[in-house]
């Protein structure tokens, strides 16, 4: 895919998920209206709405007129409550996120916990409501979605992830650590799509795993830019991982090895999606760029 077309898509889709964002979810002057502002500002601090645009792009690759926006919002819900949670003082007590005061340095800890609490239920919500005409899909989307958020993939690995380097660095450890915080929500999104797209079950399977690969390499370039690039381009402190004792695959294997590994991961998903029965050209072409990136 040329860049043109690529940017073409790219910015369509990230308006999709953003206009989806803005109209499925509670205005911020819903009682109570200091909740749902804290909400309404984490959801819409920007970022690269990466996991709505993956979903949106899985679903368009197999049935170009599939409606993916429940899903893709869903999606955004989950990820943005976990990066309110994670900002919090008990966890990674982080005072930015995407440029701006983090959630409970713009309001206060017990708003942030809460708005953070109250998204959760709300992305189940959307999936409930936004496919009840099809209700296994609904079901399936569901326990998609619930499996990559819980205590063995988005929670499990934050809970390994916070003891830090003080907690062992052993390889296991750390490949659940990036199979749960960041594989698990870079999977599921291209699983979503495709389910809403009507793949089949080898293609879902396919996405899955490209997911899977790309959410990987996606947290290693993380862990090489915290210590390459600066808080304006990253829109958060940079420096954090090893300034809290944060243990990273640079810190444990080195960086040629950790460039090495995001080659072979990015190689990894892209021949899954190249696999698949459906156009996953923009997808292809996406996955090469997130390996690539300096932000």
């Amino acid at each position: 895919m040329d860049a043109a077309r690529f940017q073409s898509q790219h910015d369509s889709l990230i308006q999709a998920a953003e206009l989806a964002l803005r109209t499925l979810t509670p205005a911020a002057d819903t009682r109570p209206a200091r909740l749902h502002a804290a909400m309404r500002y984490s959801l819409e601090a920007g970022g690269k709405r990466l996991r709505p645009v993956l979903c949106l792009a899985a679903a368009q690759a197999f049935q170009p007129a599939a409606d993916a926006r429940h899903a893709a919002t869903a999606l955004e819900c989950i990820h943005t409550y976990s990066l309110i949670h994670d900002d919090l003082p008990c966890m990674d007590n982080s005072d930015l996120r995407r440029g701006r005061p983090s959630c409970h340095k713009a309001f206060d800890e017990a708003t942030a916990l809460l708005a953070g609490d109250a998204l959760l239920p709300l992305a189940f919500a959307l999936l409930a409501e936004g496919y009840a005409d099809r209700p296994e899909l609904s079901r399936r989307l569901v326990a998609e979605l619930a499996h990559a958020a819980g205590s063995t993939l988005l929670v499990g690995g934050q809970t390994e992830d916070m003891g830090g380097l003080a907690a062992g660095a052993d390889a296991d450890r750390l490949e659940f650590i990036l199979l749960g915080k960041t594989a698990a929500m870079l999977s599921a999104p291209l699983a979503m799509g495709a389910l809403i797209g009507g793949a089949n079950a080898a293609d879902v399977e396919h996405c899955r795993l490209a997911g899977r690969a790309a959410g990987i390499a996606f947290q290693l370039v993380d862990d090489l830019l915290d210590g390459s690039a600066n808080a304006a381009q990253l829109g958060k402190p940079v420096g954090a991982d090893a300034q809290n004792g944060k243990f990273t695959y640079p810190g444990l294997h080195g960086i040629p090895a950790t460039k090495a590994r995001i080659q072979a991961l990015t190689d990894e998903a892209n021949a899954h999606l190249a696999a698949c029965q459906g156009d996953t050209s923009f997808l292809l072409a996406l996955i090469t760029r997130m390996a690539s990136r300096d932000r």
